[in-house]
């Protein structure tokens, strides 16, 4: 089982308009609503490759209930969100259909107390007994301590679970100190995280500060992994239109699927790289094109 935390989980409704333009009044043309948050993005993406998964994080609220009787309903998903007072948040997605460009609004989520941040720590704890990897992701929600991924990094090192780490900004550098197994940050992120805009010098640094491995983003440049093994740059697709909400979870969960089957280092990013393209083109985050995910890491090359 690969466990997944959120703990900022979010409901995502995604509306589509024909043309998104500010201070007018629009008519949406579709409306979709469904469980979301990053890592509830990547656990959907590795169900659909056939691997079980268990999604944990907060939940609260009506929009909370929402959301775990949508899960219910999710092949390969089982619910271990631990339930808080306060309300899960909302993201809202408006997708431009003649531009293809997406504008996002987030929520911040739920004052979370230090009696429910203890319960979630305990129920993890016990969740990372039945666990072959675990994922971090997404933002903290109000009252979460900011060093909370580096609690939960040293917790599945302690059992020897592979912990992959994709969150930004003070978590990340607090959680990185921690020595998660994998971090995967994007560029922006990852400049933040080191001063430097010179990916390969930022690579290097995020690892002398933690990180066994380091798997970066860098939009139209591709992605680039720097590990033990060595290092490998995967140029981007042709640019896709669609909705890119969703993108970089899908590479999580391509880099996550890809080692749970052994794979190389290489085969792990052409999959990740795919995942993420063919998420561009399917409607909705935690989703993706079958067929132009199969069609894509065929052709894709790792240097």
């Amino acid at each position: 089982m690969i466990l997944t935390v959120t703990l900022n989980t979010a409901l995502d409704i995604t509306y589509r308009v024909k043309a998104l333009r500010p201070h007018a009044s629009h008519r949406v043309t579709e409306v979709t609503e469904r469980p979301g948050g990053k890592g509830l993005n990547v656990a959907r993406v590795l169900a659909a490759l056939g691997h079980e998964t268990t999604v944990t994080g907060f939940a609260g609220g009506d929009t909370g209930r929402t959301l775990r009787d949508a899960l219910r309903g999710e092949e390969r998903v089982r619910d271990a969100l631990v339930p808080v007072g306060g309300a899960t948040r909302r993201t809202i997605a408006v997708v431009d259909t003649a531009t293809g460009d997406t504008t996002q609004l987030n929520e911040p989520g739920p004052l979370v107390t230090p009696a429910e941040w203890a319960a979630f720590q305990e129920s993890y704890e016990r969740l990372l007994r039945s666990a072959s990897a675990v994922a971090l992701c997404g933002s903290l929600p109000p009252g979460v301590p900011v060093g909370a991924y580096a609690t939960l990094v040293r917790a599945a090192r302690a059992v020897s679970v592979p912990v992959l780490l994709d969150t930004s900004g003070e978590p990340l550098r607090r959680g990185i100190a921690a020595r998660p197994d994998v971090v995967k940050p994007n560029a922006d992120e990852l400049a933040e995280l080191t001063g430097s805009h010179e990916p390969l010098g930022a690579m290097k640094d995020a690892r002398r500060r933690g990180a066994h491995a380091v798997v970066a983003s860098l939009g139209a440049e591709g992605l680039v992994a720097l590990t033990p093994e060595g290092e490998w740059r995967v140029p981007a697709p042709d640019r896709l239109s669609g909705n890119p909400t969703g993108a970089g979870d899908s590479a999580v969960a391509g880099l996550l699927s890809a080692a749970a089957e052994g794979l190389p280092w290489p085969d792990r990013l052409s999959r990740a790289v795919a995942l993420s393209a063919a998420t561009v083109v399917a409607p909705v985050a935690g989703e993706f094109d079958r067929a132009t995910y199969e069609d894509l890491v065929s052709k894709i090359t790792v240097k």
